[in-house]
């Protein structure tokens, strides 16, 4: 039996909005005592330092395998890149420019919204990178990219090839695609030329991005879209192999016309475990292509996209159901979110410590549809955010109606009305390059204030007690994944040792804060 105190700090236990504490035990890598430095020998302690210690935190809906794909990509998110011309220049460096005509130069994250030119770039302005490599560059929501004329030629997409269900190959006035591809069908036509890592090339990548999350603190994950990588679950499980590993709860992408293999028990147990299954309802709000009621503002008839059919959502439903695991549906818009309702909210739960749906994103809810939610017979949950508002608000400026603004991620009304809730980073598929640190969330849900200094809605902050268990405790209760997100008996000893007290710091410092160490099961995996 190994047993060891941890004192002199102050602890964030994560049971509640005041409840701190000096001092805890962890033994055999569970916490077995909670309580006062005040009785605690100090020679057989571990000092904190008068640090102050949080709850492991959860990001429970990031994309870990997505960012394994992305580790050789060059970084085109804000503030780095904010215009067509840095975007070209940064192309230029990734490291394959120049070599093999078959590498792929790769990109992640450009914000049109942000750009002097007030538009996307197109196939033309990628082929000043090159005309002899495929080039392909992710838009920062993941749903959409756009690509340069070598790409297109690999993946045979041309004047004459229709469009995918739910998706466009935008076209110029002639009808030629002009290398954007809007939602996620468009662009998986051309990445999916882009060659797959093996399976141990996989782990390794996944061990990397493992260690990038544990050093942000994060000790336990969703990963909402797990089969952006072949076989996924032997792969996290391959990770973990002589390595520590935040937790894992892995959501699998629906295809009906080839839908999942039914799930074994072994498969929704462990530290890597199958957790749900993930559908796609509508786009991105920052790129006109969530699915909203009212449309757009200019147009008439813009309502955005909807790119799942009920038939497809009913039967991921029953699939979920039959296997035990939850349904993510990605819905921003509120008519999106109305339909995941309209479709659900009568049926019978099928899972009882969790939600059996989970609705990810979910930008516009109004009082009527969180009442809703409440009074439905199917038990929801929401995994939701700041970030997309601090990172994206020229888009959301452009793209909100006025009259809608107050019913953007209103984190305070669903603090207090819905139990399973979460903010989350959706990293990389988020216009910031820091968006994995939590405490850049944490910010942005306090002050309500966008990367310039925006109002983003003063009436829905939080305080950052309440924005900290939304990562900690009140995370825990969307996804089971294990016993972590509490400093409390019976809980895996994970926890996160901070630099500064981001409980009293002023709120325009809260994103500043570094994890100097964080901790799994009572082991240090990172700093120190």
């Amino acid at each position: 039996m190994t047993s060891r105190i941890f004192t002199g700090g102050r602890v964030f236990t994560g049971r509640g909005e005041t409840d701190f504490v000096s001092a805890f035990r962890v033994t055999d890598g569970v916490i077995d005592w909670v309580g006062d430095a005040s009785g605690v020998d100090g020679a057989a302690a571990h000092d904190l330092g008068g640090r102050v210690v949080v709850p492991g935190l959860l990001d429970m809906h990031v994309h870990p395998a997505l960012m394994t794909t992305t580790i050789d990509a060059v970084d085109c998110l804000p503030p780095a890149v904010t215009s067509l011309p840095q975007l070209i220049d940064a192309l230029r460096t990734h490291e394959a420019l120049g070599s093999d005509r078959d590498a792929w130069i790769v990109g992640n994250g450009y914000d049109e919204t942000k750009y002097p030119e007030g538009r996307a770039p197109t196939a033309r302005d990628l082929d000043a990178v090159s005309t002899t490599q495929p080039v392909l560059v992710w838009r920062c929501d993941r749903h959409s990219a756009v690509c340069n004329s070598r790409a297109l030629e690999i993946a045979g997409i041309t004047a004459t090839t229709p469009d995918p269900p739910g998706a466009r190959f935008e076209r110029d006035a002639d009808g030629a695609p002009t290398g954007v591809l809007t939602e996620i069908a468009a662009a998986q036509a051309v990445a999916s030329h882009i060659p797959e890592a093996g399976p141990a090339e996989r782990a390794a990548r996944l061990r990397q991005v493992g260690q990038r999350l544990l050093s942000r603190g994060i000790v336990g994950v969703c990963d909402l879209l797990a089969t952006r990588i072949a076989d996924p679950l032997s792969t996290y499980r391959a990770a973990e192999d002589g390595a520590a590993m935040p937790r894992a709860g892995l959501f699998y992408g629906w295809d009906p016309a080839d839908p999942p293999a039914d799930l074994t028990d072994e498969d929704r147990t462990g530290r890597a475990r199958v957790s749900g299954l993930k559908v796609i309802m509508d786009g991105a709000y920052s790129n006109r292509t969530a699915w909203v009621c009212r449309p757009y503002p200019g147009s008439d008839d813009d309502h955005g996209l909807r790119t799942l059919s009920d038939e497809d959502a009913l039967a991921a439903g029953e699939w979920a159901r039959r296997n035990r695991v939850q349904l993510a549906v990605h819905a921003m818009g509120d008519r999106a979110i109305a339909q995941v309702l309209d479709l659900f909210e009568h049926q019978e739960p099928w899972l009882e410590e969790t939600p059996s749906i989970r609705i990810e994103h979910a930008t516009l809810l109004a009082p009527a549809t969180i009442a809703r939610l409440r009074a439905a017979r199917m038990r929801f949950g929401v995994a939701t955010h700041t970030v997309f508002l601090y990172a994206e608000y020229d888009g959301y400026e452009r793209n909100l109606r006025p009259e809608l603004r107050d019913h953007a991620y209103p984190i305070r009304s669903l603090y207090h009305e819905l139990p399973a809730l979460a903010l989350s980073s959706d990293c990389p598929a988020t216009a910031w390059g820091e968006a994995d640190n939590v405490f850049v969330s944490v910010e942005a849900a306090v002050r309500r204030r966008a990367y310039n200094g925006a109002d983003i809605g003063q009436g829905a902050s939080v305080s950052a007690a309440q924005a900290l268990l939304l990562y900690t405790d009140r995370a825990a209760s969307l996804t089971d994944i294990g016993r972590v997100g509490r400093i409390e008996v019976g809980y895996e000893g994970s926890f996160a040792v901070l630099d500064r007290d981001v409980f009293t710091v002023p709120s325009e410092q809260i994103g500043e804060t570094a994890v100097l160490e964080t901790w799994i099961a009572g082991e240090r995996v990172w700093g120190g």
